[in-house]
């Protein structure tokens, strides 16, 4: 343990404070931390902490989130400037006048969006469980999903829905393409391919497994394989290797500099100066919380 990553841990216990991040987060982010998960993991692990203050190490929608569930607890981000281009993809405005649209259709919102677009949303979904909430909706109920055109269009194919899907998608994952997959089956033919949701359909074509951050991780910990082309943002790979250090991952090389922005540097200051602390309007927040409540009991 260095120097500066003593110092956090101290400042944890004087504080009451919890570190919690991203998979997609730095490695040594990640070893600092009391929690580590995907964004349901740390949705259902906000829910239950016990903490006065949480340091949610990722981008901003998640210290939202968290202060959604917690609104008794200070949640702090390392980088109030770590933001999200699906979540940026969509407005609450905008939303608002595509359910005018449609006012019989339910949304369903990925958990990747603002504050204010989750107020407006029926039941927020993670990779990790937007299949099996969109399975409990009876097939007559009419759907908007957003804001994650490929996510969306993933649902769509394995449930034999026809959601309305919101034009946003996530810049990292929608920027692989089918040939660099290609590219690296050709050199490493035995190996299993693994992609995430968030990625195009003609990506999601050429893997093996699909899931979340969480379901490739327990897959490749579960399974034989020697080899694994990694198709994800690559901060996964830490968790990857740390868990089957006799496998080989190979990652794409999709890299989100956002998810970079929490350092070992601005974690201290963060906790040291109780600053930036993310602060949602109570109003917002109470519409917001019923969503993920609903979520978090259909999972």
């Amino acid at each position: 343990m260095n120097n500066l990553t003593y110092q956090i841990r101290q400042l944890c216990e004087q504080k009451h404070a919890v570190i919690m991040a991203h998979y997609y987060t730095l490695p040594e982010i990640q070893e600092v931390a009391d929690f580590i998960g995907d964004s349901l993991a740390l949705a259902q692990k906000a829910k239950t902490i016990e903490a006065d203050i949480i340091v949610l190490c990722g981008v901003h929608f998640m210290g939202e989130t968290a202060k959604i569930i917690c609104p008794d607890k200070k949640v702090l981000v390392p980088d109030l400037n770590a933001g999200c281009s699906l979540a940026d993809s969509c407005e609450a405005k905008a939303l608002s006048q595509l359910k005018a649209q449609h006012p019989n259709a339910l949304v369903i919102s990925y958990i990747n969006t603002t504050a204010a677009v989750k107020a407006l949303t029926d039941i927020v979904v993670t990779s990790s469980n937007a299949e099996k909430i969109v399975k409990q909706i009876p097939t007559e109920q009419e759907i908007i999903f957003g804001p994650d055109r490929n996510l969306g269009a993933y649902i769509n194919k394995v449930t034999g829905r026809k959601m309305i899907l919101w034009e946003g998608c996530c810049q990292v994952h929608n920027s692989i393409q089918p040939e660099q997959i290609e590219e690296l089956k050709q050199q490493y033919p035995h190996a299993i391919v693994l992609a995430h949701p968030e990625c195009n359909g003609t990506v999601l074509e050429k893997a093996d497994v699909i899931g979340s951050t969480a379901a490739l991780l327990n897959f490749a910990k579960s399974h034989d394989y020697e080899q694994y082309i990694v198709v994800t943002e690559s901060g996964i790979m830490h968790e990857l290797q740390k868990h089957c250090p006799d496998k080989q991952f190979i990652p794409v090389g999709a890299i989100c500099k956002d998810m970079q922005l929490s350092t070992l540097d601005k974690l201290y200051n963060c906790l040291l100066t109780e600053q930036p602390e993310i602060q949602v309007d109570a109003e917002i927040a109470a519409k917001a919380r019923q969503s993920i409540d609903k979520m978090l009991s259909m999972s």
